[in-house]
């Protein structure tokens, strides 16, 4: 599976944004799905999960109660929607797919290209 991140920019502290992944092929609907994060000097971070159906969600505490994880199977797109975004968010975001795992950990067989979200303060 092929996957395409999109959706990050620049965008002032307490503002909002939509990350979007999309998948190619038919099997999307069977793939676990993550995001992850990295910020410049640092290792790639857990932000969120979901399992292939949709009805199991994982956060990182960091990220619990300002984002949210969804993915639409019909579209083949997984979102991340990030609000009361801090300066520390900034980083490149990740999504992740694979048919076995959907945990916290960089586990995923397949990983799309970063998008980069920019919070200034």
């Amino acid at each position: 599976v092929q996957l395409q991140a999109s959706g990050g920019g620049l965008v002032r502290a307490g503002g909002s944004l939509r990350l979007s992944c999309a998948a190619s092929g038919r099997t999307f609907s069977s793939y676990g799905m993550g995001w992850f994060r990295q910020a410049p000097g640092k290792e790639r971070e857990f932000v969120a999960a979901i399992s292939s159906s949709g009805g199991t969600t994982y956060y990182a505490d960091s990220v619990k109660g300002r984002f949210t994880i969804s993915r639409d199977n019909a579209k083949n797109t997984v979102y991340l929607e990030m609000n009361s975004l801090e300066p520390e968010d900034t980083a490149a975001y990740y999504c992740a797919a694979d048919q076995t795992y959907y945990g916290n950990a960089p586990l995923y067989d397949y990983w799309g290209q970063g998008t980069l979200v920019t919070v200034s303060s």
